[in-house]
Order: C-alpha cells, then structure tokens, then sequence
C-alpha cells in the first residue's frame, strides 16, 4: 500500500502541473479530493491492513491528504491572483446588495390590529380552517335549510365538512371550553365561494372579536369599535352603525367608518358618502350560549367582525383586492 501511496503522490504532482484553468483545477479536485476520488479510496483500503501496519500507514496518508490540499490551494489562489491581474475580476466594483425581506401588507396590517386589540384586553385565539357544519353553521344558530346559509356561498369538503366562512367558529370552541368572563379576537384566513372582482375574493382574513360577561351592553360594542377606528385611522374618525340582520346576534347591525380619505367630505372610494362600510357586530343571540351552555339570564355579550383585507385597502389606500394575492414585487416592494 506504501507503493500506492507514492505512486499517487507523483500522479497529483503531475497532473497539478498541467492544470492552467478553472476547469483543469475542478477536474484535479474531483479525481484527487472528492468524496469519491482516489485519496477516498485509499483511506477505504486501510480498513483492510493489519492492526501493525495501520498506524504508519495512517501517518503516511494523512501526510499525502495535506500534500494534496496545500498544493490545491496554492494552485486555487494563484489561478484567482492571474484573473484578477488580467482584468476578469474587478475587485473595485460595488458588491451585490442583500435582498431584504419584508412583511406583505396583509400580515403587517394584521399585526397592527392585534396589536390594538391585545391593548385594549383581548386574547387572541385560533382554530381549524376545515370546519365541521356544526361549528360553522348549526352552533351559531343557523341550523340546516336556514336561509342564512345562502348568505356565505359555502366551500363543501363534504356533505358535514366545509371550509370556515368566518371565524366564529373559534369562538364557539372557546366558549365550549372556557367559563365567563371571555375576551377574544379570532384572527385567521376565511373562504366563500365568490368570483373574484375589486372587492371580492374567495380566500380572505378577517379578526372576529368576543366578549362575554355579567352587564356586557351594546354601548361597550360601540366603545370598542370606536377605539380601535381611533387607533388604527385617527382620533377624527367616527363610527356610525346600521340596523341589520345576523343569525347569530340579536339585536344586530353593520357599522361605518367616515371615509379614510376624504374625512367626510365625500369622494370616489366612499362614492361620495363620506362613510365606508367596514363590517357587521351585534349582542351574542341568546341560542348561541344555549348551544355551549353559558347562562342567558345571568352573563351578555357582543361580537363583531371585520376583514383584514379590508382595512388594508383602506390604510394603504388600495382599491384592488386582488393584487394583495398576485405576489407582483413591483407591488410588494413599496411596503
């Protein structure tokens, strides 16, 4: 094996001599110093010698394996050296700058209105997306045939099995396991079976907020609602709210934010209203505590929701849903 050994050291130096480029020096260290080329191989061998043999043998390689290395490396540096020297290589100029991540819109949006939440109080919980009906629909007092349920253009993975239209469900799963007082935001990605246009999309997010407790009113809703417009558009903007209809609250209503933009004055995104509608709110419907055993008599309620997408248009002034999801870098690099 010592033969080996000197016949490979004076075929390296040879063909070391010969390499004059790149492609020569990839060539050499693929043959010589590879994981699979020819100093490997004779490392292999010595499983193979005899315990007397093995130490001075081991010795003897180690000796040809930094041979190798030292040679390659001078070779590598003078090959850089020469390139550099002829012009290839232009130390002078600038280096490339770092691709710095950032967050989309839609995510440093939603932080922001957890970050108001949490601020005034409230937890914020998660849950599936693949929902059974009972959570989305039948616990939320909507029971099967209900008419409501032509009003959320459902996403059927089967016939009990759908995916989320809203984020309700969570709050139904809390409740299930939690005793009042209860103070949450459930934030998270929602579907519908909708074609997309400017303001429509079939996959959104939305934060939907609840609160339970003894002496919960309709005037704490509107306080709520009120500080987190003052926090996230500033302490000029009012909240108006309209009558409205949810199977899972009662009384129920949509409410307004005066238009981002124009401050009321009116304008194209408030088609001269002055308001924008944001979302809808009500006091927890009796039937749903029923449904996760709370008290009716004893504790109240009020929920709300609001689409994450939704605010984000208004804050960056975007009038396009869609192009949150066409990942455009021109777009995303503004933010």
């Amino acid at each position: 094996m010592i033969t080996k050994i000197e016949n490979m050291k004076k075929s390296f130096d040879r063909d070391m001599q010969s390499a004059k480029g790149s492609k020569e020096l990839e060539d050499l260290r693929q043959k010589y110093l590879s994981r699979k080329g020819q100093l490997a191989i004779l490392f292999d061998d010595l499983k193979n010698v005899s315990p007397r043999e093995k130490p001075q043998l081991g010795k003897s390689l180690n000796a040809l394996k930094n041979h190798m290395q030292e040679g390659f490396n001078r070779l590598l540096n003078s090959l850089q050296l020469d390139q550099q020297r002829s012009g290839r290589l232009d130390l002078s100029l600038p280096g490339r700058k770092p691709f710095s991540g950032r967050k989309h819109p839609l995510t440093a949006t939603l932080d922001d209105m957890k970050m108001v939440f949490t601020s005034l109080g409230f937890w914020i919980e998660d849950g599936p997306e693949i929902e059974t009906d009972y959570y989305n629909f039948e616990a939320l007092n909507i029971p099967k045939n209900h008419p409501a349920r032509d009003m959320q253009d459902t996403l059927y993975i089967s016939e009990d099995v759908v995916l989320r239209t809203h984020t309700s469900p969570v709050q139904i799963r809390v409740m299930e396991n939690r005793k009042p007082p209860v103070r949450i935001i459930a934030p998270g990605r929602v579907y519908r079976r909708d074609t997309p246009d400017a303001s429509h999309s079939p996959f959104f997010h939305q934060v939907e907020g609840l609160v339970v407790d003894e002496g919960v009113s309709f005037g704490d809703l509107k306080g709520i609602i009120s500080a987190f417009a003052h926090k996230m558009f500033g302490e000029d903007i009012r909240v108006r709210f309209r009558p409205s209809f949810f199977p899972f609250t009662e009384p129920s209503a949509e409410y307004d934010f005066l238009c981002i933009f124009c401050r009321g004055k009116g304008c194209r995104v408030c088609k001269n209203t002055g308001w924008v509608e944001i979302s809808g709110a009500g006091m927890v419907d009796p039937n749903v505590f029923a449904a996760v055993g709370y008290d009716s008599e004893k504790y109240t309620g009020y929920a709300f929701g609001m689409g994450v997408d939704r605010i984000a248009m208004l804050k960056f002034g975007i009038n396009d849903i869609r192009i949150f999801f066409e990942n455009d870098m021109r777009f995303l690099n503004q933010f």
